[in-house]
């Protein structure tokens, strides 16, 4: 059985599934898109150019505001929220002269499909579900037969009230914006980390029970903190990151409390939507001892939606629930024939000359393969970089066009994740912190101690693997900075002719695609590395 899905929205994908495997995922804001783009015209001819003929099954995510209809017209999404299975639509459609069976569920439902369908919990096992994202803040049971009782919506819009906090203090939002950033969330997130204050003023308490407390976030209303002190401030300013800390802890304490209270059973813990990706968050869960096992998708976000659409449709005609999947599902590399390629050396080149470079001090993009679902780069559309001095993370930071408070994220070989960062179990999808272990690794090191590590076996990424371990050789460390390789505020580049522009404007020194190196001959760093080097041949 084939099923395309999609999901219109914001993070918007396009999806095929095949007999229970995930095919590919193709995803609106990759290849140098707006992060958080709809589905574009783009994603429908490339999702559809990769079928061999009419899938069997066409689903569609349940939200798309942007389509109203008139009153009594026939539906093509089912809406927002809904978890009864049998409020789906489904019916036959006509697809490129064949019929096929048209499906559509709820965009709540997507995010917990995707989240129990990607597990590796057996189906029939009952487990807990948090979905907490911009809108949705809720606890639910899936019990053996897949049935989904909502158990309590603990908080409206976490994430919106999330973001909204960095809002508050910089001067750069516009106080009467109709809502949030999505992209404020993940700064947040690392200023939190600042924080060493734990207990609110009375002014504060004020403050965060207005963000916190109204059924809505009315961004509106920011005129009445206008005589906060953190209104405008900056998000430099020391008070308002311990603020950042406090609220964020907040967030979290009172989804924690509920859950103390009331789930009981020691269940897994699926987790989805866009707080998902709060890596803080994640490893809080894990360690609260509350569930036997947690799972977060690296799509937790609504990238996952149309992932999770298709495996609802796939349960609905089927009964299973599962899929077998690999997180280097999205698009390959297009090798544009339009790429200026002039100031580069250009030349095949073994890992172990990589792992040299990086020693060396260069900073290098690395493509490879497919790319990676979901926003976070995983060693296949990366900036990699070594990962020992503090002024490696100010440049990867210049490089990227974002704020210094931001920090870099380790990807370590597996073996060796537990002596560095005391992590004992697998971490490939970057979406929990350890706490480093060593003052050796000062870039990829975050203000608080901790570190956002991807681990990286021969089974994970024989690739990225293999270059670790040559760099492992070299330098002791079986590590290396790892950041997405993106334009600011677009997802990751995915053709020869942008990433040669990239490298060029943000002064990386060179980039390597599928053991091809592109090496800037103006690149300071790489020509002291010819002069010691020789032996590494290049063609012009």
């Amino acid at each position: 059985m084939e099923i395309v899905s999609y999901n219109p929205g914001h993070d918007g994908a396009f999806v095929q599934l095949r007999d229970g495997h995930l095919i590919s995922s193709v995803e609106a804001e990759k290849d140098s898109n707006w992060r958080y783009s709809p589905l574009g015209s783009r994603e429908i001819v490339s999702g559809f150019g990769r079928l061999n003929g009419p899938p069997d099954v066409l689903a569609v995510g349940g939200w798309w505001p942007r389509e109203s209809r008139p009153t009594g017209s026939a539906a093509e999404h089912v809406g927002y929220r809904g978890l009864d299975a049998s409020v789906v639509l489904q019916e036959p459609r006509r697809l490129f002269g064949k019929d096929v069976h048209y499906f559509s569920s709820s965009h709540e439902r997507s995010h917990l499909m995707s989240a129990y369908g990607m597990s590796s919990i057996p189906q029939g096992q009952p487990c807990y579900a948090l979905v907490w994202e911009g809108a949705i803040g809720a606890f639910y049971e899936i019990d053996a037969d897949l049935n989904i009782t909502l158990i309590r919506n603990v908080m409206n819009q976490p994430g919106n009230r999330y973001a909204s906090v960095y809002g508050l203090a910089d001067p750069s939002f516009p106080k009467d914006a109709p809502f949030s950033r999505f992209s404020d969330a993940g700064k947040l997130m690392a200023l939190a980390s600042y924080s060493i204050r734990k207990t609110p003023t009375i002014e504060e308490q004020q403050v965060i029970d207005f963000l916190l407390g109204s059924l809505d976030v009315r961004l509106d209303l920011y005129q009445q903190l206008e005589s906060s002190v953190h209104y405008n401030v900056g998000v430099d300013d020391e008070e308002f990151r311990n603020f950042a800390g406090i609220v964020s802890d907040r967030i979290f304490d009172t989804f924690h409390r509920f859950a103390e209270s009331n789930l009981r059973q020691g269940w897994p813990l699926l987790i989805a939507g866009g707080c998902g990706l709060n890596c803080d968050w994640n490893s809080k869960w894990r360690d609260s001892g509350l569930f036997s096992d947690i799972f977060v998708p690296p799509v937790a976000n609504d990238s996952g939606s149309a992932i999770g659409t298709a495996i609802d449709a796939q349960w609905h005609a089927t009964g299973n629930a599962k899929i077998e999947w690999d997180v280097y599902s999205g698009l390959p590399f297009e090798q544009s024939a339009t790429a200026d390629l002039s100031g580069y050396d250009v030349t095949d080149i073994a890992v172990a000359d990589v792992a040299a470079m990086l020693d060396f001090g260069l900073i290098l993009g690395w493509v490879n393969g497919r790319y990676e679902i979901g926003p976070r780069a995983l060693g296949n559309r990366s900036i990699l970089a070594a990962p020992f001095g503090e002024s490696t993370r100010v440049r990867l930071n210049d490089i990227k066009q974002r704020e210094q408070f931001r920090p870099i994220a380790p990807v370590c070989l597996e073996v060796d994740a537990a002596q560095l960062f005391g992590c004992t179990n697998t971490s490939p999808h970057m979406l929990y912190t350890y706490r480093v272990a060593t003052p050796a690794l000062a870039a990829v090191t975050h203000v608080n101690g901790s570190a956002r590590l991807q681990t990286v076996s021969m089974s994970t990424n024989p690739e990225l693997h293999e270059l670790l371990v040559q760099f492992k050789r070299r330098t002791g460390f079986g590590v290396l900075c790892n950041t997405s390789l993106n334009y600011s505020g677009k997802g990751f580049i995915n053709n020869l002719r942008d990433l040669a522009e990239y490298a060029k404007a943000h002064k990386l020194d060179g980039f390597v695609v599928d053991r091809r190196a592109y090496l800037r001959q103006d690149s300071e760093q790489y020509t002291a590395f010819r002069g010691r080097n020789q032996e590494v041949s290049v063609e012009r």
